[in-house]
């Protein structure tokens, strides 16, 4: 009971001191959990907002990726259609396996894909408001794809995959064309030099392989700028291409926009050689959503296909990634120094008021021990006040962060409270221990003499 009654006389004096040490340890405890929250969520927001620039993983037959790495060849880093070759496909996949990439162990991490048929064809305008005579293009890149196609899964499952969420930074003047229909999107480059807007109807004209000469009237739906060369191409849908080329369920190229986990030393080290890993690593990588793992899983499913992460992408998500977290993390261990200096400094200052008092505990047979643990617990209860204020209003602090940077809220795990509940008892016993240490050295006989 003496214990009990000390500590509440006690939290009768020197208010303003504790709320201070209250009010640092409350905005220690704001700033931490407000960090830390964001660390351990940041990554899949990341992701999610850096994979709006396009796609991290293109799948290509096993012929093309080896002419491609032997030449560096292949087009540009965000797979666009124009790339650096006029010259069609030789080799193909299978329109009808490109599913198949959602029934992967990482199925639910694949966001969007799209198939092409990247190929060449003459273009004459249609249109009675267009010169005829003027319109005309030959070897125009035309990419034979998906824009917001339905897939009926064996699972019973549906989704929805293609351009339309796959090209999320184009600029679109008009509509996303309808799947296995006559429409098709023209970029401003295009449209420009040919003279053509959306509404009016242009022909394709292709010789095949066979050498027969195939034409396909076109309706233009919209007019797309997507900031780069793929302006020069024309967008169709799959099965129109494939007609048109005489190629049935014939693509070149799968690209896959997945959320991933940034690489590390075991990632790097299986993109290299899977087969090098020991059995333990193997299942670790495996099992990991490594950008690389999921594009091995992808070669599993699709019979003849190299599937490879695109570098720039996957590179820039884990570099962002590093340093927003360091920052971050930074920013915490910072909070936590200035918590404990300010404390360690308001016990110090609160001791030293106080010292008369504790020298009379002393004196009437109080231990060193008993002294030492009042002013623990005194302290221990004005922090746990503070934590928990800051501990709430940190969560309100992380979800606006994650709505101004991110724009949705951050998914606060109850492992970033408890880490920082053992942080703070750590930071509030460090700074206690120099000022507890001063209790020692009191002399109960000279103190209350004023010596």
């Amino acid at each position: 009971m003496f214990f009990f009654r000390m500590i509440f006389r006690s939290f009768s004096r020197q208010f303003k001191r504790r709320l201070l040490i209250a009010v640092t340890v409350c905005l220690s405890a704001t700033v931490s959990v407000a960090m830390l929250g964001v660390v351990f969520d940041v990554g899949d927001k990341l992701n999610a907002e850096l994979s709006t620039y396009g796609s991290n993983i293109t799948v290509q037959p096993k012929a093309d990726a080896v002419v491609n790495d032997l030449y560096n060849t292949g087009g540009d880093a965000n797979g666009n259609a124009s790339g650096t070759s006029e010259s069609d496909p030789t080799t193909f996949l299978k329109e009808s396996d490109a599913p198949k990439i959602k029934t992967i162990f990482w199925a639910f991490n694949i966001t969007n894909f799209a198939p092409e048929l990247n190929i060449h064809a003459d273009v004459n305008c249609a249109s009675e408001s267009v010169d005829s005579s003027s319109c005309k293009a030959s070897g125009v890149p035309i990419v034979g794809t998906w824009f917001a196609k339905t897939l009926h899964m064996d699972s019973g499952e549906s989704t929805v995959a293609g351009m339309n969420g796959m090209r999320s930074w184009w600029k679109l003047d008009g509509s996303w064309p309808k799947d296995d229909s006559a429409q098709g999107l023209i970029g401003t480059t295009l449209a420009s030099k040919l003279g053509v807007t959306k509404g009016d109807t242009v022909t394709l004209y292709k010789t095949t392989a066979d050498g027969s000469r195939n034409k396909q009237r076109i309706t233009i739906t919209g007019i797309y700028d997507s900031g780069d060369s793929d302006n020069n191409a024309m967008y169709i849908p799959s099965s129109t291409a494939q007609v048109l080329a005489n190629l049935p369920d014939s693509i070149d190229k799968i690209e896959v926009k997945a959320l991933t986990t940034p690489d590390n030393d075991l990632a790097r080290k299986a993109s290299k050689n899977p087969n090098a890993l020991t059995q333990d690593e193997w299942e670790t990588w495996y099992c990991t959503a490594y950008p690389s793992s999921i594009a091995y899983q992808i070669e599993e499913v699709i019979p003849g296909s190299v599937a490879k992460q695109v570098r720039q992408v996957a590179a820039l998500q884990g570099d962002v990634l590093q340093k927003t977290q360091a920052v971050m993390v930074l920013m915490t261990v910072l909070s936590l120094v200035a918590a404990a200096i300010a404390v360690a400094n308001l016990m110090a200052a609160s001791i030293g008021e106080r010292g008369s008092e504790l020298a009379l505990l002393k004196a009437i047979g109080a231990t060193d021990g008993a002294v030492s643990r009042l002013m623990l617990a005194e302290t221990a209860v004005i922090s746990l006040v503070g934590a928990i204020v800051g501990a709430l209003l940190g969560s309100g602090v992380a979800q606006i962060v994650g709505h101004v940077v991110f724009g949705s809220g951050i998914t606060m795990r109850p492992m970033v409270f408890v880490l920082v509940f053992v942080l703070l008892t750590l930071t509030v016993l460090i700074a206690s221990f120099s000022s507890i240490r001063s209790i020692l050295g009191l002399k109960p006989a000279e103190v209350l003499h004023g010596r």
